[in-house]
């Protein structure tokens, strides 16, 4: 006979308020993951879409954009060098900032480096030159993502996760506005009139201003406060520093999951490849269809990034009002089906309103998804090896869609854009299958 007491209602815990939930995000670390967010997001654009913008216009075609954009695999494969970020320290820079803050200013260093190459690298000229560079600032990003989720997820308790990602998401898709909606602004501004319609002098400023705005990152790094270090295990030898770096955060992972890990890996894999493989050829299709920089400017990236905020805060309380799975299969549903708008949008032609909406649908979506995503993965990740098991999570998350993406180009000069963006809808039907079969999977705690 069971003596224990039965539990009341008294004793589950308490759903917080809608003013306790809105009142997460004035918190510091809320602020300074906002802040972050922004330098996360900037390089991810100026090495991907808006740098597919770019290559159109200079008349790069699209098949070989397709394949320039495996340049965002450096995401695909941090995990790599994640443990190096995680466990190794950095003269000089270590002793001043902390592991955290110091890994962070190098990787900024890096992209601001690398942006300022592509600025001066003309495509028609030296497309060899600008790719190096795009690369360099690719590594550099992934490199600053890697400390920066480190530094998220060691910056407050579990229940927090889900606003920290909220903010992060706003930081960096404020960014994606800057240099979508910005850098386009910028380079229409800087052109000169009746001169031809690709002008590298007018991409060149716009990019030097995008390597100067990570001086928003930079400064937030100085004035931050590192989180508290982890008791890291005492390696005697060479040997032991590589298995506790390299093969403890993985072994923990697959230890706490046995074979649910497989499935659980299976939908961090694909989660997000209907968004990532369309929005390799988003801003082809814009120049294709005689969409304006400002047009593209006004309306993708700045009310769609708007959208997506908004998402991004939908998905962040939702998650903490019914829980992330609910929320994680809601974002797989509304991803996958706004693709099928943009084959709709494929068919009016030159339709400015039609775009507002068909971006709108798209960003919302994607918002939500993306905060409820991030929240997921962060309960997965044991704190020991944060930097680590969060690298891994991530690379898978982009491993496959961007592998997929590079073959993009070809597909629509073969069978069109409304085919295309179709295909990437269905893309999204087996994620319903593996959300549901993960969302019986409960979260395991380390030891």
């Amino acid at each position: 006979m069971n003596d224990a007491p039965a539990s009341s209602p008294a004793d589950a815990p308490s759903r917080p308020s809608w003013l306790q939930t809105l009142q997460v995000y004035l918190e510091p670390p809320s602020l300074r993951m906002l802040a972050l967010g922004f330098s996360s997001g900037l390089p991810f654009l100026l090495v991907l879409g808006t740098l597919s913008f770019r290559l159109r216009e200079a008349g790069v075609d699209r098949s070989t954009i397709g394949y320039l954009s495996w340049v965002g695999l450096a995401y695909a494969f941090k995990w790599v060098w994640a443990p190096l970020v995680d466990r190794l320290p950095l003269p000089g820079l270590t002793r001043w900032l902390g592991r955290r803050r110091g890994w962070l200013l190098l990787a900024q260093a890096m992209v601001v480096a690398g942006l300022v190459g592509m600025a001066w690298h003309d495509p028609r000229l030296d497309l060899q030159g600008l790719v190096l560079c795009a690369v360099c600032v690719a590594f550099g990003s992934a490199t600053q993502d890697i400390a920066l989720d480190a530094f998220r997820i060691e910056s407050a308790d579990a229940d927090r996760q889900a606003a920290l990602a909220a903010c992060y998401q706003t930081g960096y898709r404020l960014a994606m506005i800057w240099a979508g909606a910005g850098v386009l602004w910028l380079a229409a501004r800087a052109e000169v009139a009746q001169a031809a319609s690709y002008q590298p002098e007018a991409w060149r400023l716009a990019y030097l201003v995008m390597a100067a705005s990570m001086g928003v990152g930079v400064l937030t790094v100085l004035l931050s406060r590192e989180p508290a270090p982890r008791p890291q295990p005492t390696a005697r030898s060479p040997g032991d520093w590589l298995r506790s770096a390299l093969v403890d955060p993985f072994a923990d992972f697959i230890r706490r999951y046995r074979w649910q890990a497989v499935l659980i890996l299976g939908l961090i894999a694909i989660y997000r490849i209907s968004d990532v493989v369309m929005g390799i050829m988003a801003n082809p299709f814009y120049v294709d269809m005689g969409y304006t920089k400002d047009e593209v400017a006004a309306v993708t990236k700045v009310f769609g990034v708007v959208m997506t905020l908004l998402g991004a805060f939908v998905g962040g309380s939702l998650s903490l009002r019914y829980g992330v799975m609910r929320i994680l299969m809601l974002g797989a549903v509304l991803s996958a089906a706004s693709n099928l708008l943009f084959a709709w949008l494929g068919t009016r032609g030159h339709d400015l309103v039609g775009l507002i909406w068909v971006v709108s649908a798209d960003n919302l979506s994607s918002g939500i998804a993306s905060a409820a995503f991030i929240a997921y993965l962060s309960s997965l990740t044991n704190i020991r090896y944060s930097a680590t098991q969060y690298a891994l999570f991530s690379s898978m998350m982009v491993l496959v869609p961007k592998w997929l993406a590079g073959f993009s180009g070809r597909y629509v000069d073969a069978f069109g854009y409304g085919q295309f963006f179709v295909s990437t809808a269905l893309l999204g039907l087996p994620v319903l299958v593996l959300v549901a079969l993960a969302s019986r999977v409960a979260i395991q705690k380390p030891q």
